[in-house]
Formats: C-alpha cells, sequence, structure tokens
C-alpha cells in the first residue's frame, strides 16, 4: 500500500513537468532540452527562500515564475536569433547549472523542519499530504490550462503549432506564441521541481537530470493508452501516465533492479515507447497484407469455380 501511496504522489509531482514538457513537445513540436534546467531552476529558489523562512507557497511561485523566464530565454533564442530548438535548450540548461548554484550558494539545501506547502496537512501521512496538495495543484492547472487554450490567443498559439505558415498568414504573430508556449511550459517545469523538493526535503543541482527522459515516458505512455482525444483530455491521460510511469519504476525497484541503473532503464524504457507506434503501424501493416491476401485468393477460387 505504502508503494502504490508513494508512486501516486510521486507520479502527480511528475504529471505537472509531464505537462510542462507536453505544450512544447506536442504543440511546437520540440524536445526542449532546457526543462532539465528549470526543474532544478524551481526547486532552486523553492528551497533557498523556504530555508530563510518565507512563505513556502510565496517560494513557490517564485519558483515557477523563475522557471517562466527561463522560457522566456530559450523562447528568445529560439525565435530571435534563430538558434535550433536542440542547441537553445542545451544552452539554456548550461546556463541555469551556474544560476541554480548562485541561488542555493551550495550543491544542495536541506528543508528537514522547515514549513512547506504539505505542512497544513500534517494530520495526514508524508504521501497522502502530498497527494492532497498534488491533486488540488494538477486540477488548477487542468482548469487553466483548458480555459486558456480555448481563448482566441490559446487557439493561435496551438494554430501555430500545427501549421505556422498558415498561422502567420492569418495574422498570427508566429515568434510570440513561441515565446508563450515556452514560458508556460518551463514554468510548471520549475513548479514541479518546487514541489519535488518540498516533497524530497531536499533541492539538488543535479536533480534534473533525466528530467526531459521521465516527462516524455509518461507523455508517451499516455498516448499509447488512448488515441485521438480532447486537449484536456490528453492533460488526463499525461496524469495517468505519470502515475503509471511511477509504478513501472517502484516494480523494477522492488524486483532488487540497482537504483545505480535507473537513468539506463529510462532510456531503454522511453526507447521502447517511442518506437512501439511504429511496431503497431508494421502489425496492422501485416495484418492487412494478410487480409489482401487472403481475399485475393478467395477471389481466385471462386473465379476458377466459375470456369468449371
Amino acid at each position: 500500500m505504502d508503494i502504490l501511496l508513494s508512486s501516486l504522489s510521486q507520479g502527480l509531482i511528475w504529471s505537472i513537468m509531464a505537462i510542462g514538457v507536453y505544450l512544447t513537445f506536442r504543440i511546437l513540436d520540440i524536445a526542449d532540452m532546457t526543462a532539465e534546467g528549470a526543474f532544478p531552476l524551481g526547486a532552486a529558489f523553492a528551497a533557498s527562500l523556504i530555508a530563510n523562512h518565507a512563505n513556502p507557497w510565496l517560494a513557490t511561485l517564485v519558483g515557477m515564475f523563475g522557471g517562466m523566464l527561463a522560457g522566456l530565454i530559450s523562447g528568445l533564442l529560439y525565435t530571435r536569433l534563430k538558434i535550433p530548438a536542440l542547441l537553445t535548450g542545451i544552452l539554456t540548461l548550461t546556463g541555469l547549472y551556474s544560476i541554480n548554484l548562485r541561488i542555493m550558494g551550495k550543491a544542495n539545501i536541506t528543508l528537514l523542519g522547515q514549513q512547506t506547502v504539505f505542512s497544513a496537512f500534517d494530520q495526514f501521512s508524508s504521501n497522502t499530504q502530498v497527494i492532497i496538495v498534488g491533486s488540488l495543484i494538477v486540477v488548477v492547472i487542468m482548469v487553466l490550462l483548458v480555459l486558456f487554450f480555448n481563448t482566441e490567443m490559446g487557439l493561435a498559439a496551438r494554430a501555430v503549432g500545427d501549421n505556422p505558415d498558415m498561422s502567420a498568414a492569418n495574422g498570427v504573430h508566429v515568434a510570440n506564441m513561441q515565446i508563450v508556449i515556452y514560458m508556460i511550459s518551463n514554468g510548471l517545469i520549475a513548479l514541479a521541481g518546487a514541489l519535488m523538493a518540498q516533497s524530497n526535503g531536499y533541492a539538488d543541482i543535479s536533480m534534473g537530470v533525466g528530467t526531459i527522459v521521465i516527462a516524455l515516458a509518461a507523455i508517451i505512455i499516455g498516448e499509447v493508452l488512448v488515441h485521438n482525444l480532447s486537449f484536456g483530455k490528453r492533460l488526463i491521460t499525461i496524469i495517468v501516465g505519470a502515475v503509471v510511469y511511477r509504478l513501472i519504476i517502484a516494480f523494477v525497484l522492488w524486483l532488487g533492479v540497482d537504483p545505480n541503473d535507473l537513468r539506463l532503464f529510462y532510456a531503454v524504457l522511453l526507447t521502447v515507447l517511442l518506437a512501439l507506434p511504429l511496431a503497431q503501424k508494421l502489425v496492422r501493416q501485416g495484418q492487412r497484407r494478410r487480409l489482401n491476401k487472403q481475399h485475393i485468393a478467395e477471389l481466385v477460387r471462386n473465379s476458377q469455380e466459375d470456369k468449371k
């Protein structure tokens, strides 16, 4: 039961990060490496402020806005300086490493004994606290995103991802919309980092390593589970995908896999998930070919019988 509660609590926080990555990955068709710098950035801001007795909710919001600023920088590099998306993310996350160290003042900060956003539910276990607060935050994020992406500005942002040339022809400022998506995406990722630091009880400079792999795995699992959904329902499948992914990790650890090998497992699992749509397509093509051959054979038999 503890494993299930732990997986659900961690999965909810990961789902916020996964939703952030989804916005650039599926709307802009960019795997934004800024995520691996924005995640510890949110944790660094939140942990530093909380360690200095700041209000934890305020510290969490500061962490989120720090992520939005990182997204703004990446967006400007990509849209104004025309730097390729992959290099843009690498440049930003590399710079953020030094910034995160400056913010924290050292490689890690402990939050033991400090008030966090989860402290309001001290009467419950730590996992239950994270589930309650995480669920509330996830619901708020989903509602706000669905409302935003159904506004004129949100629809324009989604149109830019689908067809930037057509969007520009219809008067949409493509670069501005891309920057908006970058900012929202990295703001959510940093928010997840701030919550993760408070959940774990510490912030570490290296906690962003593998972030984008985890998020992409959650996204792909959600897409494999159900196809062709509306934006709001897709967000729900991403949340489910993040929880399922966390359950898979917990099961692997239960089997006795060395925790040092988890990064390799992340990479292998994501490779399998990314290759799954192609495998499904090949299977369907094979089935259609077999059906066509059977149909042709039946036609030949019927033709021969008619001749007799």
